[in-house]
């Protein structure tokens, strides 16, 4: 994929399922894998792996993709829960990530486009039935094929832009700084949220920001 200053830019890729759609884990990690895979990209499987995996309610994917994405763990989030909204709504209510709901390919497409965001949230129950990979494969095509924020349509790229600087504005004034929220936050369902293999495995491998990394050692005992 190329950035906005014509350079390659390869996305390091969450996936965070919760636990209603555990068992959609390892279909959506495959298609997911797959499609990126072509454009360059990696895929970090942050779980639910299934059922029997460590729970995680959309609201900690919501906390959990709010880690990754202000520590730079990753660059990316794809999450979802039944409907894609409680998850996206929970993303939304943290710093420096922007969500959009995502159902079918053109959503995923205009999302990249038009908001420039860096996070996913799709319907993983609703409507996710016979040719659900295919729908999968098309949204994922959508969204990487394109590098992100080129607009849509084409004329419209330069209010859109700066659109989306206004709302990246907005946050950095409305929202908390992630290292106070960890401060803050209830620290069980923190706890909770993070005490998990997969975190511990690519969360210490990836993360660049030290003060969110040596918070999380804190509440993981490490």
């Amino acid at each position: 994929m190329l950035g906005k200053k014509g350079k390659v830019y390869i996305m390091k890729i969450a996936l965070i399922n919760e636990n209603s759609q555990a068992a959609k884990n390892e279909l959506v990690c495959k298609v997911l894998t797959n499609v990126a895979a072509k454009y360059g990209h990696t895929v970090d499987n942050y779980g639910m792996l299934n059922a029997e995996d460590k729970s995680l309610t959309y609201v900690q994917n919501g906390l959990l993709a709010a880690i990754l994405l202000n520590s730079k763990a990753c660059d990316f989030v794809v999450t979802g829960c039944g409907t894609g909204a409680g998850a996206m709504l929970a993303c939304n209510s943290f710093p420096k990530v922007l969500c959009g709901l995502v159902v079918e390919p053109s959503d995923a497409y205009l999302f990249g486009q038009i908001n420039d965001g860096n996070a996913i949230a799709m319907p993983f129950a609703k409507g996710f039935g016979w040719g659900a990979e295919l729908n999968l494969e098309n949204v994922f095509e959508n969204l990487f094929k394109a590098p992100f924020g080129g607009g849509y349509p084409k004329e419209r790229v330069i209010p859109e832009q700066r659109n989306k600087k206004i709302l990246d504005g907005v946050k950095e004034i409305t929202h908390t700084p992630m290292i106070e929220i960890l401060n803050k936050i209830d620290q069980q369902f923190l706890k909770e949220t993070i005490d998990r293999d997969t975190f511990k495995k690519y969360f210490f491998e990836n993360a660049k920001d030290q003060e969110i990394i040596d918070y999380c050692k804190k509440v993981l005992n490490m």
